[in-house]
């Protein structure tokens, strides 16, 4: 077997350094989402049984019987493409909604929709504007779309909802260059929330032209008892025209690995999106199983209950240590560890328990941990224990 040929001295290293700069300019500024730790390979050091996977604020119950079910018996049709619009599953989420099929797109996870919107809507020269310690796909987006990042300061630690959202900041943030405003309720990462009259006072000061994304990703964990107050951004739609909702399968359907969002907006944004959008971008299991999962609303509800109660059990867990807990209405809590933060996630990863570190979001001092079954908790209280000690 022959060597291959060598190129010539005089050819540049087409290492990654070599690629970015030919790349366009937003993509030279831009650094990939870090996802946490090498799950799978934990999980094969650890295995999965042993693993206490808390950083990825997945649904610990699983997806609904139903769904699994429907997602199987599309198993035997793996060589047929999908349907190239998801008509079915888009009725029932029109239904679930009382909004048009025309008022729905649907994503490969509500991720590939938050890019794509700043990828038809800003540019280089406009601006996105968005809250510190927001999603950070918000910023992943409008650094790809070449635009001009408007990051504001969230409220401060000492505020009644720590480290939320100040809407009165972004709405006063505002410029004639602000194509869109990305917002998330309740938030990742922090799990803070705001209410239905702060939400239509800033749907009040924003300008018609200035488009509002609504990411909704944890929605359906809202505990209407503790937050009475929260509301859709859905119940808005018909009279803010420029105001569009991000929601997801994967946290509280508990369908993650099948990657399944969805859109709701006017029915002009989404025909100018559609031009976008990737043909068969959700596969056939998946819209299966989207669909079965929204007709058992029962078994949704019973996994949003015990998500609320072992995220009471747990937030006091924590406090009784003495641990400073964010307030969330999610299926994660944002706990404050100091300047201890970084050995005390590192011994728990060597005890197989898996947080979310918060560095990349300036909340160094912080750590993310996904809401888990009661034993869950258990095995990471008992790990927290030790290390602390």
């Amino acid at each position: 077997m022959s060597a291959a040929p060598s190129l010539p001295a005089a050819t540049p290293a087409y290492d990654e350094a070599w690629f970015a700069a030919r790349a366009q300019a937003g993509v030279q500024r831009l650094r990939a989402y870090d996802p946490g730790h090498d799950l799978v390979a934990l999980r094969r050091k650890f295995g999965a049984a042993q693993l206490v996977e808390l950083g990825s604020n997945e649904n610990p119950y699983g997806p609904s019987p139903r769904a699994r079910a429907a997602a199987l018996a599309q198993l035997d049709q793996l060589h047929r493409y999908p349907d190239p619009l998801g008509a079915d599953l888009k009725r029932a989420l029109a239904a679930k909604h009382g909004v048009s099929g025309a008022q729905i797109l649907l994503g490969n996870g509500s991720h590939e929709l938050l890019m794509q919107l700043a990828q038809v809507f800003a540019a280089p020269g406009s601006e996105v504007a968005f809250s510190r310690y927001g999603f950070a796909v918000f910023a992943l987006a409008t650094q790809a779309a070449g635009a001009d990042m408007r990051i504001v300061e969230a409220l401060p630690r000492e505020a009644a909802m720590p480290a939320g959202h100040d809407l009165d900041a972004i709405a006063d943030a505002i410029g004639p260059r602000t194509r869109l405003v990305y917002l998330a309720n309740p938030n990742n990462p922090t799990g803070t929330w705001f209410d239905r009259a702060a939400l239509q006072a800033f749907l009040a000061r924003v300008p018609a032209e200035t488009l509002v994304v609504m990411d909704e990703a944890y929605a359906e964990m809202v505990d209407r008892g503790e937050a009475a107050d929260f509301a859709s951004a859905v119940e808005l739609l018909g009279a803010h025209p420029n105001l569009i909702v991000t929601r997801t399968f994967s946290k509280a359907y508990g369908l993650a690995g099948l990657r399944v969002g969805y859109l709701l907006a006017a029915p002009g944004l989404v025909a100018v999106m559609e031009r976008l959008r990737e043909s068969f971008n959700v596969n056939g299991p998946a819209l299966a199983a989207c669909e079965a999962a929204l007709a058992d609303e029962a078994y949704l509800d019973s996994a949003c209950a015990r998500n609320a109660e072992q995220r009471t059990a747990l937030s006091a867990a924590l406090r009784e240590r003495g641990l400073r807990v964010f307030p969330s209405q999610t299926n994660f809590v944002l706990v404050e560890f100091g300047a201890d933060t970084a050995r005390i996630e590192s011994e728990l990863i060597a005890r197989g328990v898996v947080l979310r570190p918060m560095g990349g979001y300036g909340l160094g001092d912080c750590l993310r941990i996904t809401v888990g079954d009661a034993d869950e908790n258990r095995r990471l209280l008992a790990a927290l224990d030790a290390v602390r000690a």
